[in-house]
C-alpha cells in the first residue's frame, strides 16, 4: 500500500445518507489521504428526495449512478453501493476507499475491504452507529468539515466593516500569522480522551516516559477511529496537547535540519 498521504481512493457516497452542502470541503479533506481516482454517487436521481445534488456533482466531477428504488421502504442504494465497491476492489486499481453515509448498513463492507488490506475511511454524522465507526481506519465527523468551512468562510468576510479587499501580500501575511499562532481548544475535553491519550502514550513512552507525536497520533487513531483533534476546538493534535495540563511536549532536533520532531510525555505517569 502507498503511503498514507498517498493513497488512491475510490469515493462512494450514499446520497440518502449524506449531506449535500460538504461536497467540495469533503473532496478537499480526502485529498489530505490521497487521490480520488474514482468518485460515484449512489441515488435515485428520479426521486425528489435527492433533488439539488446537480450543481455539486458538477463542480466536484463526482458520477451519479442511477439505483432505482424498486420496493417501497427498501433502500437499494445500499446494495449498489455495495456491489460496486466490491468491482472496484477485485480491480485492483485502489489502495483505500472512502465510504460517505451515516448507514450502519456499510458496516460489513467496510469489514470486508480492510480484510481485503484496503484503508477505509468513513464519513458520516455524529448520529453515525458505533459499529461503522470502528470498522474503518479513519472516521471522520460531518460536523467537523462543516464547522471547518464555516470558518473559512468567516475568514473570507471583511473585517471591522471594511469595504475594500486586502492585498495578496496582506492576505499572505495574515495566513502565515494564523498558521504561526494557533488558536488555543475552545472545546473541554472529556476525561475518557484524556485517559486514552495517557494510556497511549504509555503504551509507546520510552525509559524517559516520551513517545513521538507522530507515532502517538498513529496509535489513537487506531484505537480509536473518530479521534480528531478538530472536535475538541484544535487545528492539530500538538496544539490539543498543549492545552491539556496533564501533557508535557519537546522539541527534539532531527536527523533532517529542516525538521523538528516533538515529542509528549505524560506528566502523571508512575
Amino acid at each position: 500500500m502507498n503511503n498514507l498521504n498517498n493513497l488512491r481512493l475510490a469515493v462512494l457516497i450514499d446520497a440518502d445518507n449524506a449531506p449535500r452542502d460538504i461536497l467540495k470541503p469533503l473532496m478537499e479533506e480526502i485529498a489530505v489521504y490521497g487521490t480520488p481516482m474514482i468518485k460515484r454517487i449512489y441515488g435515485d436521481w428520479t426521486s425528489t428526495n435527492v433533488g439539488g445534488w446537480k450543481t455539486s456533482l458538477l463542480e466536484n466531477a463526482v458520477t451519479p449512478m442511477q439505483q432505482y428504488a424498486y420496493t417501497t421502504g427498501k433502500n437499494s442504494t445500499d446494495s449498489a453501493m455495495i456491489i460496486d465497491a466490491m468491482d472496484v476492489l477485485y480491480a485492483g486499481k485502489t489502495d483505500g476507499f472512502v465510504l460517505v453515509s451515516s448507514d450502519s448498513d456499510f458496516t460489513p463492507l467496510a469489514i470486508r475491504l480492510r480484510e481485503s488490506g484496503m484503508y477505509v475511511i468513513g464519513v458520516g454524522e455524529h448520529k453515525t452507529p458505533e459499529p461503522f465507526i470502528k470498522a474503518c481506519d479513519k472516521f471522520i465527523y460531518v460536523e467537523v468539515i462543516r464547522e471547518r468551512l464555516k470558518n473559512a468562510e468567516d475568514e473570507q468576510k471583511p473585517k471591522n466593516g471594511a469595504k475594500t479587499a486586502a492585498k495578496p501580500s496582506d492576505k499572505a501575511a495574515k495566513n502565515a500569522s494564523a498558521k504561526a499562532q494557533e488558536k488555543p481548544a475552545s472545546k473541554n475535553v472529556p476525561h475518557k480522551t484524556i485517559s486514552l491519550i495517557a494510556d497511549s502514550i504509555a503504551d509507546l513512552a520510552d525509559d524517559d516516559g516520551f513517545c513521538a507525536l507522530g507515532a502517538l497520533g498513529n496509535l489513537l487513531a487506531k484505537k480509536q477511529p473518530d479521534f480528531d483533534p478538530r472536535s475538541f476546538g484544535s487545528a492539530k493534535l500538538s496544539t490539543m496537547l498543549r492545552n491539556l495540563p496533564r501533557f508535557e511536549l519537546e522539541v527534539r532536533p532531527g536527523s533532517d535540519p529542516n525538521s523538528k520532531p516533538m515529542y509528549v510525555k505524560d506528566k502523571q505517569a508512575q
